[in-house]
């Protein structure tokens, strides 16, 4: 589709900015609503909901008596599936609407909201609507005169708070899991994108996903949020976004009811690329590729690039060739990969660091401004810097913007001492021609997934996670079941 029919569409868009309780939309208790703008131009896309503990209260007691009357929960695995099948096809059947929201939203290049987030969402769902009929419980070995039966059963109501960056396949980590398990979900988008998650409610009644079961409330962290993540009757609370909250999370989950908390959080990954790299060209690609795809707002995003000191002058050569075609444009025409920033707070926070690393010494050698300066809206060009210093921030600290940092190494056990030394540990690369350095290198590196000679290949049936300060737990495989269920042993005395 044209820009100009994009932008046609989102001139005729009619957005309803109402929370989504117990399947109906409704204002939040107190009327108050915020501005919904979009990082595209400024433009005021909905005057959203405002959230806060009453809404709260009122879309968990609707969660509540949907998981205790057993609605949803009471329905057998196979038919949960159908239902979430029904779901995702739905979804792909919105794919315009929903790519539309995203892109206005946060400000990410249509051709990325249809082709990946819509698609990745739908995939996700109908993951998991295939996977619940396939879990089997068990039965332990307990001898002839009992039988101990080993089952699991759902949780009952599940928060989730998700972050701005990737609004639909962040929601699908969460609810997909814990639908299909037969739990009953109170979902908090970020009020920087909460569209994509209302439309998705509407969308799940219509599947035939019982009111009630899936709600959504949107508005900001310290009202909806907090009141979430400290409610008594909320049985666990799946979190991610930055570490600092995280942790507000976690201290909340304590002093209320001990509920469960899973969190996914931060990231400040380590590519490193040896000389011995089988594929150079490989690495730049997927290098450059990976920091700057949605404008660097990405928790794994490969923000440390540690090359050997040997081919460093090479690699640079080859990354800024290749740069040019990550200038940010028009996220409402098909041919941008770099779209906007998701607001003036965020674009001011990666400048902030831009300019710390220019004051810390570190080389400048592309990007460095803001861009598309007459759009009304919020861009930055795509940004390296070499010569960078394992002390400075933009080494150390998460910036989620398009900022890459390139450092040298002579010795790989020098590259991963100082890929360990920040306090995450989410994601990590290395690329050798060496089996037994890759295999090394991969065990000694502290993060939940280390990529060999790639970066970023995904797929539904392996977890993603951090350790360290990146949080805990796993979205996506079966693994992410476990977050979502409880497991029961009914002993039987037979003899």
């Amino acid at each position: 589709m044209a820009a100009t029919q994009w932008h046609e569409r989102a001139s005729a868009l009619e957005i309803d900015g109402r929370a989504f309780i117990n399947g109906q939309r409704t204002w939040a208790a107190s009327e108050q609503t915020f501005d919904d703008h979009s990082p595209i131009d400024g433009r005021l896309l909905a005057k959203v909901a405002r959230g806060g503990v009453a809404d709260i209260d009122a879309a968990v007691a609707a969660a509540r008596a949907a998981f205790e009357d057993r609605r949803w929960a009471g329905k057998s695995p196979a038919a949960r599936k159908r239902t979430l099948i029904k779901f995702a096809d739905l979804i792909l059947k919105n794919t315009a609407e929903l790519a539309l929201l995203e892109t206005l939203d946060m400000g990410k290049p249509i051709k990325y909201s249809q082709s990946v987030d819509v698609a990745s969402c739908a995939n996700c769902i109908r993951w998991y609507g295939e996977a619940i009929d396939k879990i089997y419980d068990e039965i332990a070995p307990t001898g002839d005169a009992s039988l101990a039966l080993i089952t699991r059963e759902p949780v009952g109501v599940v928060g989730a708070i998700v972050p701005w960056n990737y609004p639909l396949i962040m929601t699908a980590w969460k609810i997909a899991p814990a639908l299909a398990a037969g739990n009953s979900v109170v979902l908090k988008p970020s009020e920087k994108s909460p569209l994509s998650a209302l439309k998705l409610a509407e969308i799940a009644l219509e599947a035939g996903i019982p009111a009630g079961v899936f709600n959504v409330v949107p508005g900001f962290g310290i009202d909806a949020g907090a009141a979430l993540a400290l409610h008594m009757d909320v049985d666990c609370i799946a979190f991610t976004g930055s570490t600092p909250v995280g942790k507000k999370i976690m201290q909340m989950a304590g002093q209320s009811n001990l509920k469960r908390a899973w969190t996914e959080l931060g990231g400040k990954s380590a590519n490193i690329v040896c000389a011995d790299c089988p594929d150079l060209d490989a690495a730049v690609s997927a290098a450059i590729g990976s920091i700057y795809f949605n404008q660097g707002e990405s928790c794994n995003a490969p923000s440390r690039l540690f090359v050997e000191e040997s081919i460093r002058e090479q690699f640079l050569d080859k990354a800024l060739a290749m740069m040019p075609r990550f200038q940010p444009g028009d996220p409402l025409d098909e041919a941008t990969v770099m779209g906007a920033i998701v607001d003036a707070t965020q674009m001011k926070t990666v400048m902030g660091y831009i300019a710390a690393g220019k004051a810390a010494g570190a080389r400048l050698v592309a990007g460095g401004e803001a861009a598309r300066l007459d759009s009304g809206g919020f861009y930055i060009a795509p940004t390296l810097f070499d010569g960078v210093d394992g002390s400075m921030s933009i080494a150390n600290e998460e910036i989620f913007g398009p900022v890459l940092s390139v450092l040298s190494f002579t010795d790989i056990k020098d590259a991963i001492r100082q890929a360990n030394s920040t306090p995450y540990g989410l994601q990590a690369a290395v690329w050798t021609r060496d089996l037994t350095k890759a295999i090394q290198t991969a065990r000694a590196l502290r993060a939940g997934t280390v990529h060999v000679n790639q970066y970023d290949s995904d797929d539904m049936t392996v977890p993603f996670g951090g350790v360290k300060q990146s949080g805990n737990g796993r979205d996506k495989s079966l693994h992410a079941i476990d977050k979502y269920t409880e497991l029961k042993t009914t002993w039987i005395q037979i003899g």
